[in-house]
This record gives structure tokens, C-alpha cells and sequence, in this order.
């Protein structure tokens, strides 16, 4: 087994919004935003909100104290309190800007290990207090709201930020046994002087942690082979009111319902993760590249589909409407884009991305004599071009929303993943849907693009962002129409309800829609089994 090193502090977090104070569009660029969104859409916007500071916050008294036992692993401080009190969906970035900050969490615990998760649990249950798992909070599907009714004396939030070590690294098999509160950064921090990575690199990656990756089944930034969590778990180990629940830590097994699958997507219901042993990979030294452009819609969604199924399994190809394009400075020329991309830690990738050039060229494309870059090695072509601007677009994304949402527009995504045959239906049903309840709900006018994050030789995972005028004083109902629209839309003709945001009590109806009730009749009666007094995340996935 390798040494590991220690991961750093982490930058001081927004309490009301994403990311780190200082980071994003600075007041000024701000300002220069609305003018650009007032001129394309036609619209007068009021001034940008100016985000809160903690000590205009009002927040209720905590209505559970610590036992004595356990005080040294509790705080109260007002920011930790407001920072814990909701995730990051334009719902939470709404209240928060406006101050309101109604049902935070009665007190923070943060464990140093495991048996103090243990200790948690148990005074948790006993004195009927919910216990909310949080890693970094970046639910988009209210997954980590203290939103609880009177059966409990109060909530507490459990943040595993403390239990962030990867505690042992077995080089010849190439996995790691790592705590769940470690955040995306300081594991690959900590693997990289090992040659190896976990390879999952979500939008949220700064932000969050591999237990929250766990908990909500989240899906990465590659778009084929390993696209969720799910394909990197080798043994997860968690913390339920009745005892500790580990899998044997195996490269694959076929004894029976996984233990493992049971708790990928658990969302903090049935216990907390505390540690995983996680698949690796070597770090990749080769990387190509291109941008493929189509005057069609349907030229490349044919591509897309037929690159799917070649089984050449690029890294990244990802499917951007013209407006997508346009919207986030990838590209202004009105073309549909499909951006390619491969990666190897042990060969050069030029007959890869050639034979994907040649698929996409076979339905129309145009691919400039700059739009193929190669990197081997050290070089730095690959994340150049159309590809590199999108890719800086994806990353400061969290942060333009925020923006946008200070102005007062409404701006939201939905994600899901259908087979190819219902692609064409799902797209158009959702599009009419969203843009129909937009206008009805004077949210109007509006946007709505489309692109793939994720591809598979069955179906795409399409995302669409809205983006809608706000009326003051309606902003909240008028998402909240627009959301059940597309949640309705997208499972009425045969989406996923998510494919990677997570169920949280965002997605409830339509995840209750979804699963076979046999299934939700099982999953009601092992949460009774293993959280009798039903402390953990009540209201997520199902009911207390």
C-alpha cells in the first residue's frame, strides 16, 4: 500500500449561493449581463440584488441542544447554520438572495470518524431529532433541506467534511480506500503523485464530495463507458441506526442483490456513507480532439447516435443546439456542434478521433482543417478551439446562473435520458411544454436549449436550460410551473425523471411516477428496517 498525502483547507463557501466568496461575475460584469439579456430579449430589468451578509440574516432559535457527549462535535454559528440550510438549485440561490433563510438546521454536527457518526445516529434516534447527511451541498433537487414536520423535535445537519482522508491506495490493483467527505480536488490531489485518478469529474467537482457522488448516484463529465459513480465502486461502507452496512470490497460479484446498489442513490435515506473502496485509473497522457458542425439538428443527432454505437468510446461528445452554442460562447454561427474528444494513459488517439471525424463527416458535418487538435504528452492542443471555450463555459456555469438569477430572470435546467427512437418526441413535448407554461405564467419571454451530456449505443441523456423572464414577486411560482411542466413532460413519454441531478423532494412526483410500486413498497420497508424512528432525510425518495 502507498503513502497518501493530506489535503488543504478549503476556500471560505458562499453561505447563499455557489462556490467561494470573490469568485464569479464581479458586480460590473453583472451589470453588463442584464444589458446584454435586456437588449436580446426586449426587457427591462431592475437592478442586480445585492448578495447578503450573514449578519442581515434572521434564523429561529435551535430548538434541540447537544447532550454534553457529544457538544464539541456541534456548532451553532449563525453562517454554518445558514451555509447548511439548503443546496444550490435556483429555488435555494432565490431565497438566499432574498434573505430568507426560515428553516435552517438547528445545529451543524461535524464527526471526526466514524464512531462519532455512530453516537450521532444513536442520540438522533432516541430523542427523534432528523439527521440530514451533507457533504457539499450542491443538491440541485432539495437534498439536503431540513424541510421536516412536527413529528420531529428538530433537524440537525451531519457534515462529513472532517472524514476526508483516502486512507489506503493499492497501486497494484489500482483502487483506494477513501473517507466520503473528501472533496473532488483533494482526491486527485492525493492520487495524482500515484500516476492514478478516479476520473469523475461532475460539474459540482470543486464543490462536492465522493459521499455525496455516492448518495445521489451522480453522473460525470465523460460522456460514455464510466458516466456515473456507479461504475467506479468496488465497496461502499455507511452508518444506519441499526449497525454498520459494508460490502466485501471485490472487483465484481454476483452474490445477489448488491448491498452497494442499494445505497448508490440512497440520497442519505437509509444511512451516511462514511468511506468507498473506488476503481481507478491511470492519469491520461494522450488527448485528441474536434469540433464537428452540422446545419442540421438531425445530422447531428444522427452522428451522435451512430458514434455511440461504434464502440469507440470518446470522452466527451457532446451535442450543443445552435442556441446552446450561442448562449454560452462556444460559438456564434448558427451551426449545430458535436464536440469530440478521446484520452488514453497508453496511446496515441489519432485512428480514434479520425474514424469519429469520419462518422460524423458521414451525416453531413463540416470539420475545419483547425477543428482536429492532437496532444501527446505535454502539449496543450486538445483543449483548445470550440471544445475549450465550452469547457470553460461548463465551469464558470453555477456561478453565471447565480448572476442571472440576481437580475431577476428565472434560469433552470432539467436532464434527463431516453432511447434514440423517443428522442425526437421527448424533445419537442418538452420544449412545447416548457415555453407554453412560461408564457401562461407571464414568464415570457423565454428560451429553452438543448444539449446531450451523456451518449449510449441505446439513447441520449438530453439537457435543457431555460431561461425566462421573472416578474417580481412571482419568480418562485413561476419556476415552480415551469419545473412541473418538464418533470411531467419528460416522464409522460417515457424520460428518466433524472438521469444525474438526484430525486431530493424536487423530483419526487415524477420519481414516484416512475418506479414500479412492488419497488417502492421494498425500498418503504427496508428504510423501516434499518431507521425505525426515521431520522435520516425524511421526505427524500420517500415518505417518513
Amino acid at each position: 500500500m502507498a503513502d497518501v498525502n493530506v489535503p488543504g483547507e478549503q476556500p471560505k463557501r458562499r453561505f447563499w449561493g455557489w462556490g467561494v466568496e470573490g469568485a464569479g461575475p464581479t458586480p460590473e460584469q453583472q451589470e453588463r449581463m442584464g444589458q446584454t439579456i435586456s437588449e436580446r430579449f426586449a426587457i427591462t430589468l431592475d437592478a442586480p440584488i445585492v448578495p447578503p451578509a450573514i449578519d442581515e440574516i434572521e434564523l429561529r432559535a435551535p430548538r434541540v441542544s447537544a447532550p454534553d457527549a457529544l457538544a464539541h462535535l456541534f456548532t451553532t454559528d449563525p453562517e454554518e447554520r445558514a451555509g447548511h440550510t439548503y443546496g444550490k438549485s435556483f429555488r435555494d440561490i432565490w431565497r438566499g438572495l432574498h434573505r430568507d433563510f426560515s428553516q435552517p438546521p438547528d445545529a451543524v454536527a461535524i464527526p471526526h470518524d466514524e464512531a462519532d457518526v455512530i453516537a450521532l445516529l444513536d442520540w438522533c434516534s432516541d430523542a427523534q431529532v432528523a439527521a440530514i447527511p451533507y457533504g457539499g451541498g450542491s443538491s440541485v433537487v432539495g437534498g439536503v433541506e431540513c424541510d421536516i414536520d412536527d413529528d420531529y423535535r428538530g433537524a440537525i445537519s451531519i457534515d462529513l467534511r472532517a472524514l476526508d482522508q483516502i486512507l489506503e491506495i493499492d497501486t497494484e490493483s489500482r483502487a483506494a480506500r477513501v473517507q466520503a467527505g473528501i472533496f473532488g480536488p483533494a482526491l486527485e490531489d492525493q492520487l495524482r503523485p500515484h500516476g492514478l485518478t478516479l476520473r469523475h469529474f461532475p460539474q459540482s467537482f470543486e464543490f462536492s464530495t465522493l459521499g455525496g457522488w455516492l448518495a445521489t448516484r451522480s453522473g460525470g463529465h465523460y460522456a460514455t463507458l464510466h458516466t456515473h459513480i456507479d461504475d467506479f465502486v468496488e465497496s461502499i461502507r455507511a452508518v444506519t441506526p441499526r449497525g454498520v452496512w459494508e460490502s466485501r470490497w471485490l472487483p465484481g460479484s454476483g452474490a445477489g442483490p448488491s448491498p452497494d446498489r442499494m445505497l448508490l442513490g440512497s440520497e442519505g435515506t437509509l444511512g451516511v456513507i462514511t468511506e468507498a473502496w473506488m476503481r481507478l485509473q491511470d492519469r491520461p497522457t494522450f488527448r485528441a480532439s474536434a469540433t464537428a458542425r452540422f446545419s442540421t439538428y438531425t445530422g447531428g443527432i444522427e452522428a451522435a447516435r451512430a458514434i455511440a454505437q461504434s464502440g469507440l468510446h470518446p470522452a466527451n461528445c457532446r451535442l450543443l443546439d445552435p442556441l446552446e452554442a450561442q448562449l454560452t460562447g462556444t460559438d456564434d454561427r448558427g451551426d449545430t456542434l458535436l464536440l469530440l474528444a478521446f484520452e488514453s494513459a497508453d496511446h496515441p488517439l489519432e485512428p480514434w478521433i479520425s474514424r469519429a471525424v469520419e462518422c460524423a463527416l458521414d451525416y453531413g458535418a463540416r470539420v475545419d482543417d483547425d477543428a482536429v487538435l492532437i496532444r501527446n504528452e505535454e502539449s496543450t492542443g486538445a483543449r483548445e478551439g470550440a471544445a475549450g471555450s465550452w469547457r470553460n463555459a461548463f465551469i464558470r456555469a453555477p456561478y453565471t446562473r447565480d448572476a442571472i438569477v440576481g437580475l431577476g430572470m428565472i434560469s433552470e435546467t432539467f436532464e434527463t435520458a431516453c432511447t434514440w427512437d423517443r428522442f425526437e418526441t421527448l424533445h419537442e413535448t418538452v420544449t412545447t411544454a416548457v415555453l407554453d407554461t412560461a408564457e401562461a405564467a407571464d414568464a415570457w419571454p423565454a428560451v429553452i436549449t438543448c444539449r446531450f451530456t451523456h451518449i449510449y449505443p441505446d439513447g441520449p441523456a438530453p439537457y435543457f436550460t431555460v431561461l425566462a423572464n421573472g416578474r417580481p414577486g412571482q419568480q418562485l411560482a413561476q419556476w415552480e410551473a415551469i419545473k412541473a411542466a418538464a418533470a411531467d413532460a419528460i416522464v409522460r413519454v417515457g424520460g428518466t425523471i433524472t438521469h444525474h441531478h438526484a430525486v431530493g423532494r424536487d423530483h419526487r412526483r415524477g420519481y414516484d411516477r416512475q418506479r414500479p410500486e412492488p419497488f417502492a413498497v421494498a425500498l418503504r420497508a427496508a428504510k423501516r428496517a434499518i431507521d425505525p424512528a426515521g431520522i435520516l432525510n425524511p421526505g427524500v425518495l420517500i415518505d417518513p
